[in-house]
């Protein structure tokens, strides 16, 4: 005989676990939690700081236990099992094989007491800081996938991404105006250019390069009403002379590639739509496509010109004067094959870029170089084909599913969001042929916000 006060099937994966008010406190709390990652890695100098990630890595450990007492009082475990999650995965267990002592040592006899087995990572220490790192990504962009679930949520993201990507844009501007040498005017980097709250301008770019590509994706999509494009449109142009105004060649390269990538993508997703701006299927809706970015591109080179940084733009397009126009690059990138081609299967070890780079160098070694100055050659490098392989794998499913994600979308708001975030992900996936941005902790948790936004399949609008 059936009891009467059974209690209902648990609901399936994405749906929010209604068992008492202190699953759904849990949630709330997890999904705050991803929000002051995002904010707060990028206030402190991008994350880049020992002490600023010993405190990400407490917000990580926050998500997860927060995470368990969500099950616990949910009486459910929720998880989305998106296949995304596999290749960073993947890397993870690319690290632990590479900081294993499997091997014997190198070292003449003699020269240690006893000859202990060796890892594959030349710097083990390294590498191991490197894993813990990604395990920290790894709960964050899990957590994201799960708890990002509703319209609601969605939305309130990336108004954070554009709103705060503006208020970063602005204040980096002033920064830049006023006290070029100190961020906060307090630190001043000894090896680099400093822009905004970040150590490095050119990853400064690549953080604007994200936010402006949501913000192109609703500006000109139709999923806002004309209210509210004229403050896209502020934030748009604020983005893209701070762009401007770090020189940084890869971030020029990428914004413009951005642009175009929504401004495509937005005439094929909507072409036989008629949008809530007015302008209707085909030439007229191409056309208003192509005088709005004109348009927006002649404002942002007339204002970097208005603020006197006309020579910012020459040397951000590389036509000034210099000695070597790839800025050493070159020299990196062939060491960087040469680790590969020493290291092909598992790679030199994550992070260890700066060990190995000194085994393969034929300049004098007065500095020291710790980034290939292109995270392809560097994955290459620090994890060979395999690591390859998982990071081409990542980006294969975020574009396979961000497309079909636009192009079944129903809701014209979710469709341009997820056309935004695919192009931001799309600008700085073209800086990191450049440089290396993603090593910013900052850039790659708002790359993996923008990744959940493009790939998440958001339910209907609820609470």
């Amino acid at each position: 005989m059936a009891e009467s006060n059974k209690k209902p099937a648990l609901p399936a994966v994405f749906e929010e676990i209604a068992i008492g008010e202190s699953a759904s406190r849990f949630s709330r709390a997890i999904f705050f939690l991803l929000c002051l990652i995002v904010v707060f890695s990028t206030v402190v100098f991008g994350g880049v700081d020992q002490v600023s990630w010993v405190i990400l890595t407490i917000f990580a450990a926050v998500i997860a236990l927060s995470w368990f007492a969500d099950a616990w009082f949910g009486r459910a475990f929720l998880v989305n099992r998106d296949v995304i999650l596999i290749p960073v995965l993947a890397l993870i267990v690319i690290g632990l094989i590479q900081i294993i002592p499997l091997f014997p040592t190198t070292l003449p006899d003699g020269l240690i007491a006893e000859p202990g087995p060796a890892a594959i990572s030349l710097d083990p220490y390294a590498t191991r800081l490197f894993v813990a790192r990604l395990a920290v990504y790894f709960v964050f962009f899990a957590a994201a996938l799960t708890f990002i679930n509703t319209e609601i949520r969605l939305r309130r993201i990336v108004t954070l991404i554009i709103v705060f990507g503006a208020l970063m844009a602005f204040f980096g501007i002033l920064q830049r105006l006023a006290n070029p040498e100190a961020i906060y005017g307090l630190r001043a980097p000894s090896q680099a250019i400093p822009f905004g709250p970040f150590v490095n301008q050119h990853h400064f770019a690549a953080f604007m390069v994200m936010t402006a590509g949501v913000t192109f994706g609703l500006l000109f999509g139709s999923g806002v009403g004309r209210d509210k494009r004229l403050l896209l449109s502020l934030g748009a142009i604020l983005m893209g002379i701070a762009v401007m105004m770090t020189s940084s060649r890869g971030g020029l390269i990428s914004f413009v590639g951005t642009l175009v990538f929504v401004a495509v993508g937005s005439h094929f997703a909507a072409r036989n739509q008629i949008d809530g701006s007015g302008f209707g299927p085909g030439r007229r809706r191409k056309f208003a496509l192509i005088v709005g970015v004109t348009a927006l591109m002649i404002l942002i080179f007339g204002a970097v010109i208005y603020l006197g940084a006309d020579s910012t733009i020459v040397r951000g397009l590389g036509l000034a004067g210099a000695d070597d126009y790839s800025s050493g690059r070159k020299h990196f990138w062939a060491i960087a094959l040469k680790i590969f081609f020493a290291h092909p299967i598992l790679g030199a070890g994550f992070d260890a870029f700066g060990v190995a780079f000194t085994r393969y160098d034929t300049w004098p070694g007065v500095f020291r170089v710790e980034q290939a100055h292109n995270d392809y050659l560097q994955t290459l490098a620090d994890a060979g084909v395999a690591g390859f392989i998982a990071i081409a794998s990542f980006i294969y499913l975020l574009f396979r599913k961000g497309f079909n994600r636009v192009a079944v979308a129903s809701d014209s708001y979710l469709r341009c969001a997820s056309l935004g975030a695919l192009a931001g992900c799309f600008g700085i996936l073209i800086h990191s042929f450049f440089d290396f941005p993603l090593r910013t902790p900052s850039n790659l948790f708002v790359f993996l916000i923008l990744a959940v936004i493009t790939v998440t399949a958001i339910k209907p609008k609820s609470a």
